[in-house]
């Protein structure tokens, strides 16, 4: 038995529309010592990042509410999600300087301080994608005058959501938000006794 379970990987471009879809095939050595050639599809784009505001003064966060084409696909809550902000790094960018740019153009604030929370993958059978979260504490001072919302040029409307926390978790209970990256930085704020 060779020493790499992965072998012989092959990569052939189904789509580049929006994001890259790949066909990978390779030769995977299993533990009884028998290999076998897989085929998988791989999704994805560039990483990205998802950001928390929360003001421990007022006890509130804030998030946002946009649509989205797999949740309506999937003929859930009519495509639009509740969720923290956050979007996809540019080529040469810092995750942390991405966070900072993404809450400025889809919510408006100005913040300078954040907290790592964890990278992470959110559908690893199929998504390449990696997401830095972070949480960051927020005033109403830190709020930038006609700001937020998304940008044009992206095709954005977002509606900004400035919520109790307590309402937010409860919004997890009832499924309003069903945002994995938001149930996770949600989470994270109780765990941690952070508001």
């Amino acid at each position: 038995m060779s020493d790499k379970k992965v072998q012989n990987v092959v990569s052939k471009t189904i789509s580049n529309i929006w994001a890259k879809l790949e066909q990978v095939s390779f030769d995977f050595t299993f533990k009884n010592g028998k290999t076998a050639r897989l085929t998988h599809e791989v999704y994805g784009k560039a990483d990205g990042v998802a950001v928390l505001l929360y003001n421990p003064t007022t006890k509130k966060v804030v998030l946002t509410k946009q649509f989205r084409i797999p949740i309506y696909v999937a003929g859930v809550k009519n495509g639009f999600s509740i969720e923290v902000c956050g979007g996809s790094i540019d080529k040469n960018e810092a995750p942390e300087k991405t966070a900072i740019r993404e809450t400025r153009e889809e919510i408006g604030y100005a913040i300078s301080e954040l907290e790592k929370v964890s990278t992470v993958f959110l559908s690893p059978g199929l998504m390449r994608e990696k997401v830095h979260l972070y949480v960051a504490k927020y005033t109403n001072e830190d709020k930038i005058k006609n700001e937020g919302g998304g940008l044009d040029t992206e095709s954005e409307e977002i509606t900004i959501l400035e919520m109790s926390f307590n309402e937010a978790l409860k919004m997890i209970e009832t499924e309003e938000i069903i945002d994995a990256r938001t149930i996770m930085l949600l989470y994270h704020l109780k765990i941690k006794e952070l508001i």
